[in-house]
């Protein structure tokens, strides 16, 4: 069963298009591998009121596709660039559907 991921990314204050670029980057470069490994696709969404978030909300073949491609240390090391411009740990939020 296909679920929905919807991850919630807090830029440390001032750097949220920074990190968008990043995000973009990154997706742009993993985007091929990651669909081989299971992602359907997804997008990025500023949140209206806090102009220092994102919110990525991203389809997955299933939950298990998702946690081998989150558990591979390649994806550490790739989100490393990321990480570095949260003001705080994310969180992420994975729905399927009733």
């Amino acid at each position: 069963m296909s679920i929905r991921v919807i991850v919630e990314l807090k830029a440390a204050p001032g750097r949220r298009d920074e990190l968008k670029a990043v995000l973009q980057t990154l997706l742009a470069d993993l985007g091929p591998a990651l669909k081989e490994k299971g992602s359907l696709g997804g997008g990025f969404y500023e949140v209206v009121d806090d102009p220092d978030a994102l919110v990525e909300i991203a389809d997955w073949e299933t939950a298990a596709s998702r946690d081998a491609v989150m558990s591979d240390p390649a994806t550490a090391q790739a989100m490393a660039p990321v990480l570095a411009l949260l003001a705080g740990p994310f969180k992420a939020t994975v729905v399927q559907p009733a």
